[in-house]
């Protein structure tokens, strides 16, 4: 048997659960609203901006927090934005789940 067999038919797997769907849909209401997307796009750009000041070195200043709380405060004007963001946490809840499966060989290693 292959890992790798197994992997792929896992992901095979999960593009047929009910959480794939609801995101995939809730992701494309976000994108039919052009102000929801052009927000949720400017969290984005924020949260990669802040990502690479930290891996760079540099400090994230109290500028940078305020501009990127104020922009997430903004998300909640949109239900779109917080559909998506109840159907993303559903996802992580499964993926955490999927992954405690799929490591647990390594965490028993440890935990002997």
């Amino acid at each position: 048997m292959n890992i790798y067999d197994s992997a792929n038919q896992l992901e095979q797997d999960l593009r047929k659960t009910t959480e794939v769907a609801e995101l995939k849909l809730a992701f494309e209401a976000v994108k039919a609203n052009d102000l929801a997307y052009k927000l949720f796009d400017k969290v984005q750009n924020k949260q990669f901006e802040l990502q690479q000041k930290q891996m760079q070195g540099q400090e994230i200043t109290d500028d940078d927090v305020k501009s990127m709380r104020e922009l997430t405060d903004q998300l909640s004007n949109y239900s779109e934005i917080q559909n998506l963001m109840e159907k993303e946490q559903k996802m992580n809840s499964m993926m955490d789940e999927l992954n405690k499966i799929i490591s647990k060989p390594i965490a028993e290693i440890y935990q002997d």
